[in-house]
């Protein structure tokens, strides 16, 4: 979305802009556990609150697709990712309630999410424009406004990137998701009959753990890592495409194909690492990939930019698995889901929204001529160091030790 945002010539999107489009879905990420908790768990069975949710997305995606409006897009999408976030929660649940051996079965049904991404990246790399008798040209079949009303152009041959053709496909892939909800097995509301509370639905039960300092400390250091990381989710699109890389898309999946190698990996090195190592060698990941990216280039430099992007398994599984498999551990079973719903809450929420912020203004503050090129040297080393400090910090001052981080979750 954001290389779509910038287009080709003169564009209405600031580069701040798109950091504030990035950070709709951490808003919604707030906000959604109040939808999950107070009436989806309540009132509706779970497979057709997700058929409606995703329905109404993809309508609403619809109506992104043919507007060039900031303040229509900003707004399109908040109310976009309050009917999307939910659904993470949802799908979860129902998977959790129908396996027969969650712990053992869930992975094998999650690592398929990691292969739809991966699926959709090379669809829309390996998309082109094309034009006469045997290229089917996108724009006129479904009536799309192909150059947002930025002046991107779509010559043949060129990449669907910077158009909406990405979004209109993800409309059609919303709405066949939407009617499949219907043939999930039936899961009852889990929650009907019963008032939660505000600190259920936050996860504010696992404020108590807060008083452990190394706990205190991971939630700190989960917070600060994720601002540096919405630096890659936001603007390595745009990054690869301006820098002319071929197929832009397709190759960040390259990341994703990491991540399920190192996340078949994990038992091994969490029994020889330890927690504390393990979320080490994240952050380690994360500096390392932006310095890469810094002074990566697409010719003597490509193989900087190819390692930069492989290290996703490492710089996710490392971190926010381990996170998750963390907080799973300290926390009593009674508030263990208050416990990951508040990581959530403190990561993918305020983390990732601060983040969104912050690296709009940065890649905006770093524009060059004619804002359609970047220093990219200079935006990619401020969450190296961003990243590298918080490493820094918390190498210092988390105290856990190997064995008394991991334990059983008995």
């Amino acid at each position: 979305m954001g290389t779509q945002m910038t287009g080709d010539g003169e564009r209405l999107f600031s580069d701040a802009m798109i950091g504030d489009a990035y950070g709709t879905a951490s808003i919604a990420a707030i906000l959604a556990p109040f939808f999950v908790g107070l009436i989806a768990d309540r009132f509706f069975s779970t497979e057709r609150i997700l058929c409606v949710l995703h329905l109404v997305g993809a309508a609403i995606l619809f109506y992104l697709s043919r507007s060039s409006s900031p303040s229509f897009l900003w707004w399109g999408l908040i109310f976009y990712f309050l009917a999307y976030m939910p659904t993470l929660a949802l799908t979860n649940s129902i998977s959790f309630h129908h396996l027969d051996n969650p712990t053992q079965s869930f992975p094998k049904v999650r690592v398929f999410g990691t292969i739809g991404w991966i699926v959709a990246g090379v669809l829309i790399g390996s998309l082109r424009h094309a034009e006469g008798e045997y290229g089917l040209k996108f724009d006129e079949i479904f009536g799309l406004p192909v150059d947002w009303g930025m002046g991107a152009a779509a010559q043949k041959g060129s990449s669907v990137e910077a158009t909406s053709i990405p979004m209109f496909i993800a409309v059609v892939a919303q709405i066949v998701l939407g009617l499949y909800c219907l043939l999930l097995p039936h899961t009852p509301p889990p929650n009907a009959g019963k008032k939660p509370t505000l600190g259920e639905i936050l996860g504010l039960e696992a404020l108590s753990l807060m008083r452990q300092p190394a706990f205190l400390i991971f939630v700190v250091g989960s917070f600060l890592i994720c601002i540096p990381l919405q630096f890659y989710y936001t603007f390595t699109n745009m990054f690869l495409n301006e820098l002319a890389v071929e197929g832009a898309a397709t190759k960040m999946t390259y990341g994703q194909v990491s991540e399920i190698f190192f996340m078949i990996l994990m038992p091994f090195f969490f029994a020889r690492l330890g927690v504390k190592w393990m979320l080490l060698i994240g952050m380690l990941a994360w500096t390392l990939r932006y310095i890469l990216f810094a002074f990566g280039n697409v010719e003597s430099g490509m193989w900087m930019l190819y390692l930069g992007i492989v290290l996703h398994g490492i710089c996710y599984d490392f971190f926010f698995v381990t996170g998750q498999i963390y907080v799973d551990n300290k926390a009593p079973a009674h508030v263990r889901a208050a416990a990951q719903g508040f990581l959530a809450l403190v990561t993918l929420g305020l983390g990732l929204f601060v983040g969104s912020i912050i690296s709009g203004r940065v890649v905006q503050h770093y524009t060059m001529s004619g804002e359609s090129a970047h220093d990219w040297h200079a935006i990619w080393m401020v969450p190296a160091m961003m990243a590298g400090i918080v490493m820094i910090l918390f190498a210092v001052l988390f105290k856990e030790t190997k064995e008394s981080s991991v334990t059983s979750n008995s």
